[in-house]
């Protein structure tokens, strides 16, 4: 729903209307016929006049573990992508396009890959996590693209999350280190909201080869950015570390990660490899070995449970592509 667009519309309407037409939205409602407690005529106003959603559904893929991926466009032709990730402990985690595609061109990502078409409104954000929330309760977000890049329209988005039920301390932001935005985020982002480093190898030249970004910003900076953001806000920044198979995965360079690495600010997340057609993933047993050895120097380390590969849908696949 747009927002400003409601708000242009509601005009002239006591100021608690903008109030109710959110409060039903968050909660699920799937149209303003749902809006009991606005006028008859109100609700044909609004219908005619402000569209239910920015966003246009054009296509969405089920995998067999229950992970939903969904293809919307925006009004202006812009393809977005969003996806639920359903687990047995019954927590519902939606990642969200921050932008459509990307301008920051990972290697490893299908998401860089992507012709960038535009950074995405907060109403745009938003409308992907109502999207869910129509069919289920959410309680988990976290985001695709570059949200530094984006930033103003990022937070004003996941300040209303938790309307929908997703507090702010189950929401992260995550960044490749865009270093401008990220001070930003630092300084002036006062919700709790979690703080996510995608780094994937602590070698300078290694992380410019997969990440151009490093040049531009490099790694020290960045981390140095991020023990800041755990100074003001006692909060620990997790590090996200694909896993690609020959390439970040040996034990020197897991010894690398943890020199970079103060334990009592970072907590590692280590990320099996979804195939994107330029590399291969990490071998379990080279995994388990590279998470031994971080846990032996006292790093926190996880390794993420892989969602929804079988649709394109798991971390590092996204690409907005319709199912043929």
């Amino acid at each position: 729903m747009n927002l400003d667009l409601l708000d242009e519309r509601l005009r002239g309407e006591p100021r608690y209307r903008l109030r109710q037409v959110w409060e039903w939205t968050a909660r699920g409602a799937s149209g303003y016929g749902e809006m009991t407690n606005l006028p008859a005529s109100l609700r044909a106003v609004l219908e005619a006049s402000v569209p239910f959603s920015t966003l246009e559904l054009v296509d969405e893929a089920r995998a067999s573990d229950g992970t939903v991926k969904v293809l919307f466009r925006t009004h202006d032709g812009h393809p977005v992508e969003a996806v639920l990730m359903r687990y047995r402990d019954g927590r519902r985690s939606i990642c969200l396009s921050s932008q459509s595609g990307c301008p920051l061109t990972c290697t490893f990502c299908a998401t860089g890959q992507m012709r960038f078409g535009r950074n995405l409104t907060a109403s745009e954000i938003l409308d992907q996590a109502l999207h869910f929330r129509r069919a289920e309760a959410i309680d988990h977000a976290m985001g695709m693209g570059e949200p530094m890049l984006n930033l103003d329209a990022v937070v004003a988005a996941a300040s209303r999350l938790p309307d929908l039920g997703i507090t702010h301390r189950r929401t992260t932001v995550s960044t490749v280190g865009w270093l401008p935005g990220l001070r930003r985020f630092v300084d002036e982002v006062e919700e709790p909201i979690r703080l996510a480093l995608s780094l994937h190898a602590a070698e300078p030249t290694l992380r410019s080869e997969l990440m151009p970004v490093n040049d531009r910003y490099p790694l020290p900076q960045v981390v140095a950015e991020c023990k800041r953001y755990f100074e003001l806000r006692r909060r620990k920044v997790f590090v996200e570390y694909v896993m690609l198979g020959g390439v970040n995965d040996r034990i020197e360079q897991a010894l690398a990660l943890a020199d970079l690495l103060d334990p009592r600010v970072f907590k590692v997340n280590l990320i099996p490899y979804n195939p994107t057609g330029m590399f291969t993933g990490s071998s379990p047993k080279a995994i388990a070995a590279f998470e031994a050895e971080l846990r032996g120097r006292g790093i926190p380390t996880t390794v993420r449970l892989t969602r929804g590969r079988d649709i394109a849908a798991a971390c590092g696949q996204l690409a907005a592509v319709a199912r043929g």
